[in-house]
């Protein structure tokens, strides 16, 4: 869903679910000179919270060494930001998808 909704937006997907040892990120997209390191996080409902609030503190250090990790891998990208795709779901079908661009630093 997530994918599907960036490619929609003009983005083009590079990685879904890309690992470096223990670390993930669940896409790597690019747009223009743009790269985005983007978690995706759904939840049925908010009765525990908004999906984004799940996006820990561990979790976005975990998200930084990945990109860290991607960036020298790949050093030709230079401008890149953090994303958060929330995705309410009712049933299997989202009811809200909101994309946080540079939701952190």
């Amino acid at each position: 869903m997530a994918a599907a909704f960036l490619l929609k937006k003009g983005y083009n997907i590079l990685h879904a679910n890309w690992r470096h040892g223990h670390k993930e990120v669940d896409i790597i997209a690019s747009k223009g000179d743009l790269l985005a390191f983007v978690e995706v996080k759904a939840r049925s409902g908010n009765l525990f919270g908004f999906p984004e609030e799940a996006v820990t503190t561990r979790k976005r250090q975990l998200l930084k060494a990945a990109a860290d990790a991607f960036s020298e891998q790949n050093p030709a990208y230079r401008n890149i930001r953090f994303d958060i795709i929330s995705i309410t779901l009712t049933g299997d079908e989202p009811s809200e998808i909101i994309h946080f661009e540079e939701a952190f630093y």
